[in-house]
């Protein structure tokens, strides 16, 4: 396929295959971005990537617009975090003409599995880099592979219908989340505001226990004090408050955590620059859970129920897989708190389908891009000697 046949349109199957490059000693660099039509990737059992955990990955999208065009969103923003990662880990962080080569000849390459506008999915991109060569004992290794996979995906919770008059048949509450207790997810001055693997593999028996008792997300707390927001396992943590319109005029005001143990997300990055367009005011900062208190031997601990999370009239986990996704309740069992929100979050007036419709209108080419979000995906040219 050349660029004349660009874009293809959208068909259900397998994709074609994904993008690599490599960095050598030899070469000091990374190479120009290939195509390789295997899924498989080959390596030695020894790799610091197997052993030792030396690896990086990154997640963004591609939508499909109303005139049939291919955008991704904000690929400058995950470039930037990949290289933070990278050098978090001691891999050669990837330039980001490099990475952003690569992720536009990875959607390029596989343009038929963009699913159409309309359909709730997006072409997810994966991309990531480790360790390669075999390096027996605790030392920095001198080969390294940088990938890029996609495949097409539906949101990671089911569409939201959102009403538009005023049939009000169908409401929708949200997901139920739980507190993790049980483990901390990240120490202070570690690697929880990078994406590393080992930030995520241990969480995931606790995700697939929670989910089987009817919890579609996990937060976690600070591992320091356990007393303030950190992010959900999947995503970012958005809070909700409403002004009492006496003095305030019922003002917006959106509240998400700015814990130096959590990744910095595009998706919310990008919501709160959406609400100060709307006039709403934004507060980075730390989001009490509950307020400890000690008196006594370090072990008599006396908590107060009352926390900032319960002030919230909306709370929603945000990310590049979940987009937005409303929560209906927190619950912390070793303290018995369950707190509800009872917003109907399919109605318009909402924050949150305010917001969702706002950010999905500009992802899919709905809504004029006002911040020069989004970057359409041409055929690159690079890829016709190799197709």
């Amino acid at each position: 396929m050349g660029a004349t046949e660009y874009p293809r349109p959208p068909v259900a199957g397998l994709v074609n295959g994904h993008i690599e490059s490599r960095f050598t000693p030899s070469t000091n660099t990374w190479s120009p971005p290939t195509f390789v039509a295997d899924p498989h990737i080959r390596i030695h059992g020894l790799t610091p990537a197997l052993n030792y955990g030396q690896q990086i990955f990154e997640g963004l999208k591609a939508f499909r617009t109303r005139s049939g065009r291919i955008t991704l969103f904000r690929p400058d923003q995950n470039a930037a975090r990949f290289a933070r990662s990278a050098r978090a880990v001691s891999i050669p962080p990837v330039p980001s003409h490099i990475f952003l080569e690569a992720v536009h000849a990875a959607v390029a390459m596989n343009s038929e599995f963009v699913p159409p506008l309309g359909s709730g999915a997006a072409l997810y991109i994966r991309p990531l880099a480790f360790a390669s060569s075999a390096t027996v004992g605790l030392k920095l290794a001198g080969e390294f592979l940088f990938c890029v996979y996609v495949l097409p995906v539906a949101g990671l919770h089911r569409p939201l219908p959102v009403h538009e008059g005023g049939d009000k048949e169908t409401s929708v509450s949200g997901v139920k989340a739980l507190v993790v207790e049980d483990f901390d997810r990240a120490a202070p001055l570690g690697t929880g505001d990078v994406k590393v693997g080992g930030n995520y593999g241990p969480v995931l028996g606790r995700i697939d226990a929670a989910r089987q008792e009817g919890y579609g997300l996990t937060l976690h707390l600070d591992s320091l004090s356990h007393s303030v927001v950190d992010e959900f396992s999947t995503s970012g943590f958005v809070g909700v408050r409403r002004g009492t319109g006496d003095g305030d005029g019922g003002q917006v005001t959106l509240v998400v955590s700015d814990s130096q143990q959590i990744v910095a997300s595009v998706t919310i990055d990008s919501v709160c620059e959406i609400a100060r367009g709307l006039g709403w005011a934004v507060e980075k900062r730390p989001v009490s859970f509950f307020y400890p208190w000690f008196l006594g031997r370090p072990d008599t601990r006396m908590q107060i129920a009352f926390t900032e999370v319960s002030e919230f009239v909306e709370v929603y986990a945000a990310g590049t897989a979940a987009m937005l996704v409303p929560v209906q309740s927190v619950e912390r069992r070793s303290t018995g708190e369950v707190i509800h929100y009872s917003t109907d979050y399919a109605d318009p007036t909402s924050v949150f389908a305010q917001l969702y419709k706002a950010l999905s209108g500009v992802q899919q080419g709905l809504v004029p891009d006002q911040w020069g979000w989004t970057q359409e995906v041409l055929w690159p040219k690079q890829l016709d000697s190799q197709d």
